[in-house]
């Protein structure tokens, strides 16, 4: 081997130890890192919310009818019972009278009705008056029977007399007398069958009085009935008229707040139409939207921390609540990014004394943007890492930068609870690991690292 070629071979060694060298002193990829620790951990969903009532009470026109100006305004308390609007009581009170005077009419009718005296004075007249009926046909029919014998005696004596005169033993004029007697015995007893006849016909006239009598008072009867009936359907007109106008003054259901005036002026509503919203602020709850793949870790009675400008605290010194219920249904919600999402409203309440406390420092109302952080999870003791510290690898499961002779190591984790802060790890990492916060994309295994911060 020539001088030339040993010379050459001996630059390369020197360039290549010379390059390792250098590199190997050189300064590593700048990193940020972290210490793993032991601590507590709590699993939490954080959403917006806002708050809300779980009732509110609606003041309501009972019946169409003219409303009069309402004075209360937004923000004012009421009390149970108290008049919040009226309506127009002229009306009202003409329709009660109107009632009134149907009933009072229907009440003397009733009265006039009732009296039954004359009707049954004549009912015991008429009795009377067919008892001697009875007694006057039978006289009659007497004076008939002896009108009879009269008229038999008359024929007899009659016929005796023209025997007499024939043979001379009576005188024409005898004779004459006779005769008269007969036809005047005849004309007696016709008279007296057709008196007969007459007072039959009378009787049985009169018979039918006191029927007749009996018949009336049992239509007066039936007369009465039906002005009852029509008095009935008075009454209840009254008791209708009555019961609007006691509705015509509309109440408070409850002690609370206006919430919302909708009628101010005077005017002529139909039934129905919405006068005010009355709220009260001291059964406030909170309702949030949560994603549906959250809302599964969701249980009642979870611990919540309810933070945000209108509770004057923020995260991590909120006041407490508790998840009182969650939806059984979801529903799709487009996001401000313009993304379907679906969610599941589920509605968080105050712990015990703390709206009453919140309320005596601010006016807290309704539809109050606020953010909810429901705890569903915790541990104690737990190894802990920055979230930012964990990424997905290549095969999708958990891995982390560990910083081992200031060069970075790939190594796969298995991880527990998660939250937006903090990351428990239960397999992988072991107590003093140094992990890399947030690598970036590009940082391989084994690269020269230089920790700025901890």
């Amino acid at each position: 081997m020539n001088r030339g070629i040993l010379i050459t071979i001996f630059l390369l060694l020197a360039a290549v130890i010379a390059a390792t060298a250098y590199f190997s002193n050189a300064a590593g990829l700048p990193v940020q890192t972290a210490k793993v620790t032991r601590g507590s951990i709590r699993e939490f969903v954080d959403e917006r919310g806002k708050t809300r009532l779980p009732e509110d009470h609606l003041v309501t026109m009972p019946f169409a009818g003219r409303v009069e100006s309402i004075g209360l305004l937004e923000g004012q308390s009421v009390t149970a019972g108290q008049v919040l609007a009226r309506i127009s009581a002229t009306d009202i009170d003409e329709e009660v009278a109107e009632a009134k005077a149907a009933v009072d009419r229907l009440d003397a009718s009733l009265a006039e009705n009732d009296d039954a005296t004359v009707e049954q004075s004549t009912r015991e007249q008429a009795e009377l008056f067919a008892e001697s009926m009875v007694s006057t046909v039978a006289a009659a029919e007497a004076r008939k029977i002896a009108g009879k014998s009269r008229l038999d005696y008359s024929e007899i004596f009659l016929g005796r007399t023209r025997k007499l005169a024939e043979t001379g033993a009576e005188t024409q004029d005898d004779l004459d007398k006779a005769e008269l007697a007969y036809v005047e015995s005849q004309i007696d007893y016709r008279t007296d069958a057709l008196t007969v006849e007459a007072l039959k016909s009378m009787q049985a006239a009169t018979n039918l009085l006191p029927r007749i009598v009996t018949e009336q008072i049992s239509k007066k009867s039936l007369s009465a009935a039906v002005i009852r009936q029509q008095k009935q359907e008075a009454e209840a007109r009254l008791r209708q008229a009555l019961t609007r106008k006691a509705r015509s003054e509309m109440k408070s259901p409850v002690d609370g707040v206006v919430l919302e005036r909708a009628i101010t002026n005077e005017q002529y509503l139909a039934a129905g139409t919405t006068l005010l919203r009355i709220g009260q602020l001291d059964q406030l709850e909170i309702e949030a939207d949560v994603l549906s793949e959250d809302v599964v870790r969701i249980r009642p009675n979870d611990p919540v921390e309810i933070y945000g400008p209108a509770v004057g605290a923020t995260v991590g010194h909120g006041v407490a609540g508790v998840v009182d219920r969650i939806y059984p249904s979801g529903f799709m919600k487009i996001s401000s990014l313009g993304v379907e999402q679906q969610r599941v409203t589920i509605i968080v309440r105050f712990a015990d004394g703390v709206l009453n406390q919140l309320r005596s420092k601010s006016e807290l109302g309704v539809d109050y943007r606020v953010r909810v952080r429901v705890f569903t999870d915790e541990r104690s003791d737990a190894m802990l890492v920055p979230r930012s510290a964990i990424f997905r690898g290549m095969a999708n499961g958990w891995e982390v930068f560990v910083v081992r002779n200031d060069r970075a190591e790939k190594q796969a984790v298995e991880v527990g609870l998660i939250n937006d802060e903090t990351v428990q790890i239960t397999a992988g990492l072991a107590d003093g690991d140094t992990v890399i916060l947030a690598p970036e994309s590009n940082l391989e295994v084994g690269t020269r690292v230089d920790i700025t911060s901890r």
